[in-house]
């Protein structure tokens, strides 16, 4: 675990290092990810079948059950819950789409000062495909992240793809589709599912959007991918960046850290505040709960090899600075004063104001999307939203008057790049007007 101090000569240098860290696939990665792309292009189901039951030890046969969920058992699976855990999924399926109702963008339609007419409007995509991890976990939240806002969107179609190793399907999943109103699930992951969603199989019809989180196969056929179909992000490892001064808990900002450290080894948990003997009383406390958890190995790999400490002299002046530098997926400002910290932070995929506000709230039932740009890409990109399944036209209308007005200007501009057809198509139109 890396201990990094403003006080020291080479903080600079080593804090650059930890910015630059790259966490994220290889180039054995890419190179399997586009062979993988180009079979399934190739040979469609028969190369799902294959990569299928090589990586999930499960049989696509000539039985539609085995490739596809039924709407039935989504909603066995439903009816099926614990009554508490009904509650729960139904308690984040409203506040997620309350949320992201928020989000619709207004069509504009209005004439300027020209007398020219302008506008846009939005419409969805006709198709989205959501991914669901399947692998060193299984995450009904993410289920209801990606659909809800896509059906809030309104899009018409829902196709899933999730893996199920050897076979065995996840309830809770089933489950969230069911209450999120998914069309379509099909048993596949990994980078084939995402080929498969672009470019379409025999059984399996291609999307127009593919969202989802997963591991760096999945998000490296997302990268290549990209202009076949829109996607929302390529995602990398979790992050959590805590900023906090002595006067939080050390036991809550240590759950808080191993929070995002349990979903993978390569999770980066970083922790700023401006107390040395709070900073060894939070790491005390993380050693002490990471033998506690079931996910033990998985966190303790993710904090021994990425997570940090970095002890500032000023948390109000130095804080946001390392974190906008940071961009990190997840922000907590645990902290008196949490709304003067967020006015200086210009790059998070969400920030967590107040001790009171553990990120893990927003994994499930706050309402704000947990889909976020990872790998400081907070700096250009947004969480998902329903902009994500959407598009805008502009439309404009130009009648004889206004094209008197602002059509000579659009003349000199072609002439003046040497497109003259462009030139043409105007004054010919200008020529006519003035004819009558």
């Amino acid at each position: 675990m890396l201990r990094l101090n403003t006080r020291h000569a080479n903080f600079e240098q080593r804090f650059r290092r930890l910015v630059d860290e790259r966490r994220e696939s290889d180039d054995d990665v890419s190179h399997d990810v586009r062979e993988i792309i180009a079979e399934v292009r190739r040979t469609g189901d028969d190369a799902l079948a294959d990569y299928t039951m090589r990586y999930d030890k499960h049989a696509l046969t000539a039985d539609l059950a085995s490739w596809r969920v039924g709407a039935a058992q989504c909603k066995a699976a439903y009816e099926g819950l614990d009554n508490a855990l009904r509650a729960a999924l139904d308690l984040a399926a409203q506040r997620i789409r309350a949320y992201h109702e928020q989000q619709l963008p207004t069509d504009r339609d209005f004439t300027d000062n020209a007398g020219v007419r302008l506008g846009a409007k939005w419409l969805p995509v006709d198709a989205a495909g959501l991914y669901v991890p399947g692998g060193r976990a299984a995450y009904p939240s993410s289920l209801l992240m990606n659909a809800i806002p896509a059906r809030v969107a309104g899009v018409e179609r829902l196709a899933v793809v999730t893996p199920t190793p050897h076979g065995n399907l996840n309830e809770l999943v089933l489950a969230a589709a069911y209450l999120a109103g998914v069309d379509e699930i099909w048993r596949v992951g990994g980078a084939q599912a995402v080929a498969a969603l672009a470019y379409g199989t025999r059984r399996i019809r291609p999307v127009d959007v593919i969202t989802g989180p997963g591991n760096a196969w999945v998000a490296e056929a997302k990268r290549q991918l990209f202009g076949v179909v829109g996607i929302d992000m390529v995602a990398g490892p979790s992050e959590i960046l805590v900023i906090s001064d002595n006067k939080s808990d050390p036991e809550w900002l240590a759950a808080d850290l191993l929070s995002q450290a349990e979903h993978d080894p390569a999770s980066q948990s970083i922790l700023i505040t401006d107390d040395l003997a709070f900073a060894n009383a939070v790491e005390d406390a993380v050693d002490l709960l990471s033998v506690q958890i079931s996910t033990e190995r998985v966190a303790r790999a993710s904090w021994d090899k990425h997570g940090t400490i970095i002890n500032v002299q000023d948390l109000d002046a130095e804080a946001p600075d390392l974190a906008n530098r940071l961009a990190a997926e997840h922000v907590e400002l645990c902290i008196d004063d949490p709304d003067a910290m967020f006015a200086k932070i210009r790059h998070a995929g969400s920030v967590f104001m107040g001790r009171h506000t553990p990120e893990a709230v927003g994994d499930y039932v706050a309402g704000p999307n947990h889909v976020l740009p990872t790998g400081r890409r907070a700096r250009f990109a947004s969480g998902l939203s329903v902009l994500d399944f959407m598009k805008r036209t502009s439309f404009l209308s130009v009648h004889e008057a206004a094209l008197s007005r602002i059509g000579p200007a659009a003349v000199a501009m072609a002439q003046a790049e040497g497109l003259p057809a462009h030139a043409r198509s105007v004054e010919i139109r200008l020529g006519k007007r003035m004819e009558k």
